[in-house]
């Protein structure tokens, strides 16, 4: 394996885990709570906005020499709302239902802190294969979260994960799990699960360098 492949894989490996960005950064929390009340909804988010952030990753990096310093936030935003557009009328196009469920959300991935985050500390300081790497592991991870968030919610919440029923008649939701409170608490016990296992980590990594 090259140095480059290695690099690429690490920037895929850190948005997946060292530097989750919801359960990590606690990027994109208003997506998390607002849309994860199935895993369905939760996976629909999460490609949406991978796709922006690759794609917009892809165009911010390309083009960083060219962009005028002065305006590149704009200009950002410009590329973002581009593909936020494309996203939105495709999924209106293939999953109507699943578009109607998540209202305005979809077209909100504009202003989703993660991926204009990305674009400014990363894409347009970087070569287009480390820009990628790090929008499909930024996705990738922001994804997960959602699924995870979405899915923890839906079976709790209707028995079920995406869709299929997993219990029999004699199996009592807790139909507070699909409600706002309830993503609030899976995102709250979920956050501290993944602190608990950094400061885990840190924790045997000061050791390591004690002895």
């Amino acid at each position: 394996m090259n140095g480059r492949d290695a690099g690429f894989r690490g920037e895929i490996a850190k948005g997946l885990f060292a530097e989750n960005p919801v359960f990590v950064k606690a990027l994109g929390l208003c997506p998390a709570l607002a849309v994860t009340n199935s895993a369905i909804n939760g996976l629909a988010m999460g490609l949406a906005t991978t796709f922006v952030l690759f794609m917009s990753s892809l165009l911010v990096s390309a083009l960083r020499r060219l962009i005028p310093s002065q305006v590149r936030i704009s200009t950002y935003i410009v590329v973002i709302a581009t593909f936020v557009t494309v996203a939105d009328f495709s999924l209106q196009a293939l999953a109507p239902a699943i578009h109607r469920e998540m209202g305005a959300f979809i077209a909100l991935i504009v202003v989703n802190c993660l991926i204009l985050g990305r674009a400014e500390a990363f894409a347009s300081r970087h070569p287009v294969p480390a820009a990628l790497g790090d929008a499909l592991g930024m996705g990738a991870g922001f994804a997960g979260a959602l699924i995870l968030i979405g899915g923890v919610r839906e079976v709790l919440g209707s028995g079920a994960l995406f869709g299929f029923a997993l219990f029999g008649p004699r199996f009592e939701p807790w139909v507070v799990m699909i409600l706002p409170p309830g993503g609030f608490l899976v995102v709250g016990v979920l956050l501290l699960l993944f602190a608990r296992r950094a400061a885990a980590r840190e924790r045997a990594a000061a050791a390591e360098e004690r002895r």
